[in-house]
């Protein structure tokens, strides 16, 4: 009920910003400790929290690269974003992040410029009603939403890594997430059901696919530190925010006048976007990995997902995934299996 109420207030948190603290005033505040000469990759930056949060990025002078599937969009909030950032450096890669080519493909190009990377926002995610497949012949939500933020994350990681090394910045990664992670039982979180579901629920796809988004971060986190990499990642719950993705989700469950009532109570777009942007540039939070977010402050996640062999033994298994489908080499760092579990998730993968 505390809770509740601090998120209705918009009571401010530890580190000086609420639910109703917006990215504007998040950029505002960072202006002075912003490093010059940042660049960063924005999943899913044509729409709602994506093209909020590119918005503000850029009016602190960083580079931002868009991976986008439709280009037309992509160009369109392009010029709305060099129109108030008259400066600012928009790069655009045609890009489907629910397909393991065209996020190889991506990453390859992006690398292919030599530039740095710095920053790297897990953004895209979007929610279904009716099942439907990737051109991988995996279901759509859980290879746009997880999937294809795990393989871009892994093919990007060295550059931004070695992009530390040399500029003394901390690099950062930030994995979109959502509260309703925790509405995932355990039981329930099962690779192989996941990629083919038998019975399909729109809601339960998106929840576990932010799950793995948790977990990821987790995982990531631990082989970082264990490597001294000068590379955060971090999870972050943006709130319910006012978005085609909310407005979908909850579509058929309430009526249009119960969903305008509730709306009231809803984040707008730089309210959901504050988060990542926080988590993204504030020092306050140097060096703090593998945590998750909500409302600009470091908040807590269920127990699932913060389970630390779960985390390991998705990653070996989506990692042996991966390897099927692009044969990718093996990891340079593979984490340490926890238990047997950890093996067999890779020996089932493999006769999927």
């Amino acid at each position: 009920m505390k809770e509740t109420w601090r998120y209705l207030a918009g009571i401010a948190g530890p580190s000086g910003y609420g639910s109703k603290s917006t990215a504007e005033q998040v950029i505002r505040d960072s202006a002075c400790l912003v490093p010059p000469h940042l660049t960063a990759i924005i999943t899913g930056a044509t729409s709602g929290i994506g093209v909020e949060t590119a918005r503000a990025l850029a009016k602190k002078g960083v580079r931002i690269v868009i991976p986008a599937r439709d280009l037309k969009k992509a160009a369109e909030v392009k010029e709305v974003i060099q129109k108030e950032s008259r400066n600012a450096e928009i790069i655009i890669f045609e890009t489907d992040m629910s397909s393991f080519v065209s996020v190889k493909r991506f990453c390859s190009g992006f690398l292919a410029l030599g530039l740095p990377l710095n920053i790297l926002i897990n953004n895209a995610g979007i929610y279904s009603q009716k099942l439907e497949f990737s051109e991988d012949k995996i279901e759509m939500t859980f290879a746009t939403n997880y999937l294809g933020h795990y393989l871009m994350t892994e093919l990007l990681l060295e550059k931004m890594i070695e992009t530390a090394e040399q500029t003394g910045i901390q690099g950062r990664i930030i994995n979109l997430s959502s509260v309703i992670h925790s509405w995932v039982k355990r039981d329930a979180f099962c690779l192989k059901k996941m990629l083919s579901p038998k019975k399909y629920d729109g809601t339960r796809a998106y929840s576990q696919s932010k799950l793995a988004n948790i977990l990821h971060a987790k995982e990531i986190a631990r082989q970082l530190k264990a490597r001294n990499a000068r590379v955060s990642i971090n999870a972050v719950h943006p709130g319910i925010v006012k978005t085609g993705i909310m407005r979908a989700s909850y579509k058929g469950f309430l009526t249009d006048s119960l969903y305008f009532i509730a709306s009231k109570l809803l984040k707008s777009t730089s309210q959901g976007a504050s988060t990542t942007c926080y988590v993204a540039l504030s020092q306050q939070i140097e060096g703090v990995s593998g945590k998750y977010f909500a409302d600009c402050n470091e908040s807590s996640c269920s127990a699932l997902a913060n389970d630390e062999s779960e985390a390991q033994k998705l990653w070996v298994q989506t990692r042996a995934l991966m390897q099927r489908y692009l044969y990718l080499p093996p990891a340079q760092h593979p984490p340490l299996p926890c238990d047997e579990s950890t093996y067999l998730g890779v020996k089932y993968i493999y006769k999927l």
